[in-house]
């Protein structure tokens, strides 16, 4: 990537890059399921990273173009429209080796207007902020569209963090405060060097994706060259941080309860992911649960009982 690349350039790189046969696969079920309906399959999360499905849950959003034409049941589409996204868990063989998904539906429409400003909560551009491939999409035309839209997320990102950081910073401080704000937004099995983790996993684009924005969109911003390492600098202003953190504090009140919600809700959409959940919170917590039948045949119930033990256990934060 050229030191002059434009931040649709940065955010667009990722889709230009080899996805792997058996991640490609899931990519092309998703394709198929929804059919003319799709706007756009994008690949985030883990696998991206790892460029492999082994050990992983494939993530995937699926952009759509309404809701009534992708559910035969009115209270999907209902759900869908209240409280975006609803999430699937799926799986598709390839030469034996079985890949598994977890893919969520988002109309076209709600997905511009959640990477900006206009969506308060960080779930969306808190998301799609970070390196995300799309792997399928009608025409050249709609793709560059929702480049865009990944770069606006940067943009909603960095936007709302700025405020947070003191008075000279490097595209670590300010990645690092952001995500640790937006993950620590919802409830999230995570530990805290995950962080570390999604920084070290993509550094190059989250400093690229800084030197693009800063001098084009923040003009507030400095940005100053010290010798290998570039630095911002930008006018402290009390008020505008104590704005700012009252905003993140909101959005860690609501997005708790957010979080519960569409739990409860991925109790009917998500059938058949619920044991590699559970594995996924011990994996990431080393907190440990066991299902019980009774749990399996009142999903709901058993949801909200399991996290408050897991939250008393401390597998949430």
């Amino acid at each position: 990537m050229a030191p002059s690349a434009s931040l649709d350039e940065i955010v667009g790189y990722a889709s230009t890059q080899a996805i792997p046969p058996s991640i490609r696969a899931a990519g092309n079920f998703l394709a198929n399921k929804y059919g003319q309906a799709v706007q756009g399959i994008l690949l985030y999360g883990s696998c991206l990273r790892a460029g492999t499905d082994q050990n992983g849950l494939v993530d995937c959003y699926v952009l759509v173009d309404r809701y009534s034409t992708v559910y035969s049941s009115s209270w999907l589409a209902r759900f869908n429209t209240w409280l975006p996204p609803n999430v699937f868990y799926g799986e598709v063989d390839v030469e034996g080796h079985t890949v598994r998904m977890k893919y969520a539906v988002l109309s076209l429409e709600d997905f511009e207007r959640s990477v900006t400003p206009k969506w308060f909560h960080s779930y969306f551009w808190g998301r799609f902020a970070q390196p995300t491939a799309v792997m399928a999409c009608p025409s050249q035309a709609m793709r560059e569209q929702i480049i865009s839209g990944l770069a606006s997320a940067v943009l909603t990102f960095l936007g709302n963090v700025v405020p947070q950081m003191s008075p000279q910073f490097s595209a670590k401080d300010i990645w690092s405060t952001g995500l640790a704000l937006s993950y620590g937004a919802e409830l999230r099995a995570e530990s805290r060097g995950r962080i570390k983790t999604l920084w070290d996993s993509n550094q190059g684009y989250y400093e690229q994706a800084a030197q693009a924005a800063f001098p084009a969109h923040f003009p507030k911003v400095k940005v100053i060259q010290n010798n290998d390492l570039t630095v911002y600098e930008w006018e402290y202003s009390r008020w505008f941080h104590t704005k700012n953190q009252l905003a993140w504090i909101m959005r860690k009140v609501q997005g708790k309860l957010l979080s519960i919600l569409r739990l409860m809700k991925a109790a009917f959409t998500f059938q058949g992911g619920a044991d590699y959940l559970i594995w996924k919170i011990e994996r990431h917590s080393g907190v440990k649960v066991e299902l019980t039948p009774a749990q399996r045949k009142h999903p709901i119930w058993a949801g909200l009982t399991t996290f408050w033990r897991l939250y008393r256990q401390g597998a949430f934060r």
